[in-house]
């Protein structure tokens, strides 16, 4: 309580200080703090990217009374996340998802009927570009609103205690500062042998902005970002074929079980999955493009020819050439930056948070690491718990899911019990008509503490966040069963999976 009280008046307590220049009878803590706080035009921090972590930090900086400077080498803020990432892909996905109804039985079936629908795909792209244009301007806003100091160009650490910024007209500013935050993010992982250009054979980036829809698509990777952009263009129109080097669709983290549920219905949906099979190698001939692929345990070689395709494997963190290593950062075997449980890397006036960093590269995730970082230069303490941070997957149906899947408490030896709620016994999916996807639980068989939600269902990225605050107060499968839930909602199907899991059955089903 005393952390967070000092967090709040830290800024009067710094202009006091300037003032009177001393603080003789203050608490030690205060004083720790206006000792972490610069003197004169220097800033107290320069956090280098404006991704989710980025961006959010500065200004919780700026409000903890640092003086803030954020450099961002991108021509809007944001990041990847509001740019080529999390934004623009939810705003292709909640429109052809719309489309898709229209263009299918979905919206007759519910005595919606009309004819000569078409798909005007310039205009959903501007759609898609006001979302991210209104958002990304809404943080200049921000740091404006905040007096975060904005500089654009590429942000290097030249010294402990200072960055370069190559500008754009090829000018540099060196900014001399109290401490650096490092939120540089990730970039998309290259195929060897395989060139993206951005046209034919694409990005998530590229993806994300083709000018007409493709026949044919194959994309390498059946993950989050693959089958989220694969379910957009096969949408839209698209025979599209995921080649899975796992054995399973939705990345790492999501329950087996949901899972193979998961894939039955992107299936269903019209999306073909190749699954343990690698690609290993894709040359161009004229318009098409010819995949080769094979089982990932060896055998016979296979070609696919596709229209476009989408390398979708994954993300590294963008560490290269930042400065760092010639300050003795040493990055780790995956090329992320080391640091403590305060974020600080072996530099201690450089922190470092986000993709860049341990732990999955979510966006929201990066959010409190930045939070939870500068509360911590300003005296706070710094805690996260990664058990409890939410994964989501934005198709139709969403899957979401948080703490330990079944596979991990069976690994680790905790015996648990399982909870399940289908949708189709739900009254509000019912209404909705809109049942497909399951609520389950894991609680632990001792105690009835919450080890774990996965949600397969339209609205589980809203329904996941239940789960998140009910494990991060370490509540039972029982506390949650016996709280009220609204009626007709499907949110109750998360209360009668918990039932299920403390009491052995749930009511309505």
């Amino acid at each position: 309580m005393l952390l967070s009280t000092c967090g709040r008046i830290w800024p009067q307590i710094a202009r006091v200080n300037q003032a009177t220049k001393t603080l003789a009878g203050a608490p030690a803590v205060l004083q720790n703090q206006l000792r972490a706080y610069s003197n004169g035009d220097q800033p107290d921090l320069v956090v280098v990217g404006s991704g989710p972590g980025g961006y959010v930090a500065a200004i919780k900086a700026a409000q903890l009374g640092l003086k803030t400077v954020c450099v961002e080498k991108g021509d809007t803020l944001g990041g990847t996340c509001l740019n080529v990432g999390c934004i623009p892909s939810k705003a292709l996905l909640n429109n052809s998802h719309l489309y898709h109804m229209a263009s299918t039985k979905d919206f007759e079936n519910r005595g919606i009927e009309f004819d000569g629908i078409k798909l005007n795909l310039t205009k959903m792209m501007g759609q898609k570009v006001a979302a991210v244009k209104a958002l990304t301007g809404g943080i200049a806003h921000l740091f404006k609103q905040n007096k975060v100091t904005h500089v654009q160009g590429f942000g290097r650490v030249s010294g402990p205690n200072e960055v370069t910024v190559a500008k754009n007209d090829g000018s540099e500013e060196k900014i001399q500062t109290k401490n650096i935050l490092l939120a540089v993010g990730s970039e998309v992982t290259p195929f060897p042998g395989i060139e993206i250009d951005e046209k034919q054979i694409v990005s998530s980036t590229g993806a994300l902005s083709l000018e007409q829809v493709p026949q044919r698509m194959i994309q390498i990777g059946a993950g989050v970002i693959g089958v989220e952009l694969g379910s957009v263009w096969q949408r839209l129109g698209s025979k599209v074929t995921c080649v899975e080097f796992l054995g399973h669709v939705g990345g790492e983290g999501i329950d087996m079980e949901i899972s193979k549920n998961f894939q039955r219905i992107l299936k269903k949906q019209g999306l073909d999955f190749k699954l343990n099979t690698k690609v290993t190698g894709a040359r161009q001939e004229g318009d098409v493009i010819k995949v080769t692929i094979e089982p990932a345990k060896g055998g016979e070689a296979k070609e696919l020819e596709c229209d476009v395709l989408l390398v979708c494997i994954g993300r590294r963190p963008f560490t290269k050439n930042i400065g760092i290593e010639e300050l003795g950062i040493t990055l780790d075997q995956r090329g992320r930056i080391p640091v403590n449980d305060r974020f600080q890397t072996s530099v201690p006036s450089i922190y470092a948070i986000g993709d860049c960093i341990h732990g999955p590269m979510l966006a929201h995730k990066a959010e409190d690491e930045g939070i939870i970082c500068v509360e911590g230069l300003c005296g706070g303490a710094s805690h996260i718990d990664y058990n409890c941070v939410p994964s989501v997957i934005y198709t139709h149906p969403e899957v979401a899911w948080i703490g330990k899947n079944e596979e991990q408490l069976k690994e680790e030896g905790i015996a648990y019990n399982v909870g399940k709620f289908p949708l189709v016994a739900n009254s509000r999916a019912k209404c909705n008509n809109d049942t497909d996807g399951l609520v389950k639980v894991l609680g632990d068989k001792e105690t009835d503490r919450l080890l774990g939600a996965h949600i397969m269902g339209s609205v589980a990225g809203e329904l996941i966040n239940e789960a998140a605050l009910a494990m991060e107060y370490g509540a039972s499968c029982e506390d949650i069963a016996r709280v009220c839930h609204a009626h007709p909602t499907v949110a109750e199907a998360f209360r009668e999976a918990n039932l299920a899991a403390y009491a052995g059955k749930p009511i309505n089903f």
